[in-house]
Order: C-alpha cells, then structure tokens, then sequence
C-alpha cells in the first residue's frame, strides 16, 4: 500500500449551507473540485468518505473513489478512521491527510506542506499563515496558533485558541484546518474522549494537546477559501470560473 493516503469526509448536511458538497461549482460539485485539487497533491490515493451515497455517485462520476460511513459520527476525524480501518487494517500506511471538503479553491500545495510538517517525532502535521488583515486578529472564527519555533518556517504547537494570542507585538498566525496524522496517532487521537479546553474552544485539536500529542505546524502564504455560507459559495465560483477554459 501506499505511505500516504488522502481522505476527504464530506457530510451532507449543514447548517449554513444545505447540501453543500453537491453545490455547483463552474459545473462540478463542490466535493468533485476538492478531490481534483487533492490528486493534483500528487501525495498519494485519494478518497472521499460520505454519510450520502449521493456524493459518492458524484466522485465516482469523476473517476474518483468514494466510501459511504456511517451517517452518526460527530467528527470527520471520525468518519477518516471508520474508512481507514478498511481501507488500512493492517496499519500499514506512514500518514493519512483530513482534507476539508469545502475548500474548492485550494492550492494542492498545502497537502504537501501538512505532511513535511510530520518530522521531528511530530505525531500530527498541519498549517498556518501570518494574519496580515486587522480585523482578523480579533476574529473569533479565525483560529489561531500559538507555538514555538522550528526553524524560520514552522513552528511546534503549544496552544490553538480563538482568542486574539498570543499577546504583545508581533505576528499572529491563523491555522489553516488541514491534518496529516502519523497512522499511529489517528488511531490514538479517535480514542481519545473530547477535552476540557476543546469543549471549551469548539477545537478538536486541542485533544491531542492535552494528551500529550506533538503538533508541528509548517508556514504557509495562502489561506484557501472555506465554503460555509452562500457569500462563500458565490466567492468559490467567481475563483473557479475564472480558471475554467473560456
């Protein structure tokens, strides 16, 4: 098998936006663009995991794979592990990437720099860039990172938080919400019961924290766009249909 496979858990419904894996997007469904920009990656196989067989239908209409799981998890943590253990019961693989399905528009760069994060004993990867607009400072629904340098361009994580920290002059970095797991790790992450301070902060990151789980954070340029809200989506097609051949 493969040292590195890419999941991306997509759920039919949302609150903000009903539906919103199949919304779309320069005539593709949402999910369809993210899988593109994922084998684009060229990290290794990539594959969709759905509580609706409707987004399953949609990728493998593409050429893509697609998993149903169960419709009752409460996390894409956990809905990538139900799908790893059958994809991966022998434990096999090196890394598995939690792609978000709702970033049409991102750069397969970022995959790549998640998983160079996954050095130096670290059990997770992910990413984050400098905020340079003001009002995200102090933006609840900009999650930042609070680490401790590894170089000039990464930085090993002590604390993600939606408070502006930390505080004092200097940068702020937002974090980017893309994972590459150790194998070892995601299986430890999923057993672990929700923490203190990720109840607390609405972040699932925070329970590898308290557990002791090392989380390195590689420095990027670009925040891709989140699809949450029809303003979002409406941004996500002017992108997209302006790099769609004329």
């Amino acid at each position: 098998m493969a040292s590195n496979l890419i999941v991306i858990p997509a759920r039919l419904k949302a609150t903000r936006l009903p539906d919103k894996p199949l919304a779309d997007i320069a005539g593709e469904p949402m999910i369809v663009h993210v899988w593109r920009r994922a084998v684009e990656a060229d990290c290794g196989p990539v594959v969709v995991v759905a509580d609706a067989e409707s987004i399953c239908d949609a990728v493998r209409s593409a050429g893509g794979e697609a998993l149903m799981t169960r419709p009752d998890h409460q996390s894409g943590s956990d809905r990538i592990f139900e799908a790893v253990s059958k994809l991966d019961p022998l434990a096999a693989l090196h890394a598995v990437v939690n792609l978000q399905g709702d970033l049409p528009t991102l750069d397969p760069r970022l995959v790549r720099a998640c998983l160079d994060a996954l050095s130096d004993g670290a059990d997770i990867g992910t990413i984050a860039a400098e905020i340079v607009r003001q009002e995200e400072r102090s933006d609840p629904n900009v999650v930042k990172v609070v680490g401790s340098p590894l170089g000039s361009r990464a930085l090993r994580a002590l604390y993600f938080t939606r408070a502006t920290a930390p505080y004092g002059d200097g940068p702020l970095y937002h974090h980017i919400g893309i994972y590459a797991f150790r194998r070892a790790a995601l299986s430890r992450f999923v057993s672990l019961p929700p923490s203190p301070l990720e109840t607390r902060e609405k972040l699932e990151q925070l329970r590898a924290l308290e557990a002791g789980m090392r989380i390195h954070v590689a420095l990027v340029d670009t925040v891709p766009l989140g699809v949450d809200t029809p303003d979002d989506l409406s941004r996500a097609r002017e992108i997209l249909a302006s790099k769609s051949p004329a």
